[in-house]
């Protein structure tokens, strides 16, 4: 019979081990909108009532992985842009398109956070994914300025283009089975689900040079 977590310790480790479970279930089976709570507690080695102890519902606990997303996102380009300065609005795209790369799991879930995630779960826990989010937002629009030549309008406009350009870029370049099959069968219709993070770098770069003429 399985122990309830009785110290702080001890739940917070559950929680991680959930979120570890979920990370997992996500790159295992194509992304987050195959993940289910029940899914997700069986992999965790928890008992299927346990998960409710800790996360409410399922986009609580998709909206926790996003919400680290975005502060995984910022640590990364900070620190990439560490001690940069004078990049061109194209490299500073290209930064952008980059390090959003390397966020597999993040990238899936801007696709599902305005969709339903935010939007579910109860209004203290969306103010306090809005409040996070919007720090690491923040943080990301002053590194870009630091190190580059954009202004801040210019930097929140790039980076409103990327989080659009990546939610919609990271679902036709993951295909479900089926559509990955339809996209063998005839290649001109599967030549986007190919390059991501090629593909985002030179819409991102575009932008970023109509983008800079504007700087005043």
């Amino acid at each position: 019979m399985q122990r309830r977590a009785r110290s702080p310790e001890a739940k917070l480790q559950r929680a991680e081990d959930l979120l570890d479970a979920a990370r997992s279930l996500a790159a295992a089976r194509g992304g987050v909108r195959h993940i289910t709570l029940a899914a997700v507690t069986e992999a965790a080695g928890l008992h299927a009532s346990a998960v409710r102890r800790y996360f409410a519902s399922r986009e609580e606990l998709l909206l926790e992985l996003a919400e680290r997303g975005w502060r995984q996102w910022r640590d990364i380009l900070t620190t990439r842009l560490a001690d940069t300065r004078g990049l061109t609005p194209e490299q500073t795209a290209a930064v952008v398109a980059a390090t959003l790369a390397t966020q597999p799991l993040f990238c899936d879930l801007l696709t599902h956070v305005p969709l339903s995630l935010e939007g579910d779960v109860g209004i203290e826990r969306a103010r306090r994914f809005k409040t996070n989010s919007f720090a690491a937002y923040d943080a990301i629009v002053e590194a870009l300025t630091t190190a580059g030549t954009l202004t801040s309008a210019q930097a929140r406009d790039l980076i409103t283009v990327a989080l659009g350009l990546t939610a919609n870029l990271w679902q036709i370049s993951h295909p479900t089975p089926t559509l990955a099959e339809l996209y063998a069968r005839h290649p001109r219709w599967g030549h986007a689900a190919l390059d991501f993070e090629p593909r985002l770098t030179r819409l991102l770069q575009a932008t970023a040079t109509g983008l800079a003429p504007a700087r005043t």
